[in-house]
């Protein structure tokens, strides 16, 4: 371990030293805008356009946002300027956000050397989101912006962020308390566009764990909560009102499909099975084993019993010692027990006392299987206490189930393969009624799961950080979004599309030049 930790210092002085402030430049006449017009280029989104990476938008996380690096090379051939939302408050370069002086948004995550894991910047955030700019900007990419947000007024009215209704990345630069996000973008007359929204439409749901609720039915997404998933005609609506806004004054552009949360390091970092003798024992296998043991003579052997007499013998299983086993969960799909479990424990001396209370925490309770993610943020939850829960059931994912806002169960995981699927077939069948490209980064990013080789021969790929894995992953430390290096290499995607699209010859990026994940000797 200590090793790791000099590696990491070595790295990190490494990528400090070198961090770029890279312009990518390029200058060949050579190069054409094909049937493209790149004079006013308007990007719409949310956090992905917006340059969101490690948790948060930081001054310099902005300026590697994918649509700035295409605007540089637009620019090669007769794009006209191209402008962002000022960061020039984040003086630490720290992210995060503050409304009325208190801090909303916690700064940007970096890998300390000295603790080997990702943890907020140590650094004081400045970005007031009083601080108005009521100012238009080419990149309209909002952080947690929803499809049906954009076309919301009153989504960058400060009054209403702390009640929830409004978003304080747009209220930033909302041009007025009551415009809409396409409102400000319009008023730029923009010449081509960039539409990469909807994500966030499924995302929020597969990221809480699947605690909020399926809209589908429901029209009326003013009666949504923040982790709700869309309804897919709700979608399919307001999507093609944006479409037919970014097209009335004859603009070009690219549409972006949404990407399915199986590609994503968020849900595919942490296995459903880390329950092994070492990890058990702390790393000493005679002592996890004994663990173990004693874990299979009280609750698993209980358990295993209870639902084998209940015709379900898989639900849970006696631990192994010679493999890998999973965690404990909470499923709500799964049938109630709740009853025979606090019956079965009742004539049982050594549980009678906690009878009602295993029946309450095991009735829905399973061990998690393949077909289960655990959430990246579920980690540090493993193994911990949960409140009031009294020994020796006060174990997360081991003696206790997690719950459901630490898992996306095979079933929500089918919910949001399912609306996903739906909204991109309205994103293609709206792009091809508007003769529009289409970056299917759907396809794209599912690429990185197996490794995706760019121009110049490297093969990136969507692991989650690791030492081995640092100059090849194009995932930020949150694993939801992008790093720098990633947003060079969805710029390059989208530039292809563009090339082949509208007979353009744009140069590609380096994405190798950008960098990775922050990692300082200390914190």
């Amino acid at each position: 371990m200590k090793n790791k930790f000099i590696y990491l210092s070595l790295l990190a002085a490494g990528l400090i030293a070198c961090e770029p402030e890279f312009d990518n430049e390029v200058s060949n006449s050579s190069y054409s805008a094909g049937d493209a017009d790149f004079t006013s280029y308007v990007a719409i989104g949310n956090s992905l356009t917006a340059g969101y990476m490690d948790g948060t938008v930081s001054r310099v996380s902005q300026s590697y946002s994918f649509p700035n690096l295409l605007s540089q090379q637009f620019a090669v051939v007769g794009g006209g300027a191209f402008t962002q939302p000022s960061y020039d408050d984040d003086i630490n370069n720290a992210g995060g956000l503050l409304l009325g002086g208190n801090q909303i948004a916690a700064t940007r995550l970096i890998i300390d050397a000295t603790a080997g894991g990702p943890e907020p910047l140590a650094a004081a955030c400045t970005i007031e989101v009083g601080n108005l700019q009521a100012t238009a900007y080419n990149n309209m990419g909002v952080p947690g912006a929803k499809s049906f947000h954009l076309l919301a007024p009153g989504y960058g009215n400060l009054a209403g962020v702390a009640l929830g209704q409004a978003n304080p990345y747009f209220v930033r630069h909302a041009t007025s308390p009551s415009t809409t996000v396409m409102a400000d973008a319009m008023s730029k007359n923009p010449t081509f566009f960039t539409n990469w929204i909807g994500s966030n439409d499924v995302l929020s749901f597969a990221t809480s764990g699947g605690i909020g609720v399926d809209q589908t039915g429901n029209f009326d997404p003013s009666t949504y909560g923040a982790n709700d998933i869309t309804d897919p005609n709700v979608f399919a609506s307001v999507y093609s009102g944006i479409t037919d806004l970014l097209t009335s004054g004859g603009a070009k552009g690219v549409v972006a499909t949404v990407p399915n949360v199986t590609s994503i390091p968020f849900f595919t970092t942490v296995p459903y099975n880390p329950l092994t003798t070492s990890t058990l024992g702390g790393g000493n296998t005679q002592a996890g084993a004994a663990a173990m043991n004693e874990l299979n003579g009280t609750i698993y052997a209980f358990l295993d019993q209870v639902f084998t007499a209940l015709g379900q013998p898989d639900r849970i299983n006696p631990l192994s010692v010679l493999g890998a086993n999973p965690l404990l969960i909470k499923d709500e799909a799964a049938t109630n027990f709740s009853a025979q479990i606090t019956a079965a424990a009742g004539g049982i001396p050594q549980f009678a006392p906690y009878a009602a209370f295993l029946g309450q925490t095991f009735g829905q309770a399973r061990q998690a299987t393949a077909n289960d993610l655990i959430l990246l943020t579920t980690r540090s939850v493993i193994g911990t206490a949960p409140a009031g829960i009294p020994a020796p059931f006060d174990k997360f994912g081991v003696t206790y189930p997690l719950q459901d806002n630490h898992v996306l169960t095979e079933a929500e995981i089918e919910m949001v393969n399912t609306a996903t699927l739906s909204y991109n077939q309205t994103i293609k069948a709206i792009a091809a009624s508007k003769g529009l490209a289409v970056a299917d980064m759907n396809a794209i990013l599912n690429q990185l799961v197996s490794g995706l080789r760019v121009e110049d021969g490297q093969i990136y790929t969507a692991d989650y950080f690791s030492t081995s894995a640092l100059n090849t992953t194009v995932f930020s430390l949150d694993g939801v979004h992008p790093n720098a290096r990633g947003y060079a290499a969805i710029a390059n995607e989208i530039i292809k599309v563009i090339n082949e699209h509208y007979n353009a010859n744009l140069p590609l990026i380096v994405p190798g030049y950008y960098p990775g994940a922050t990692v300082l000797p200390t914190n």
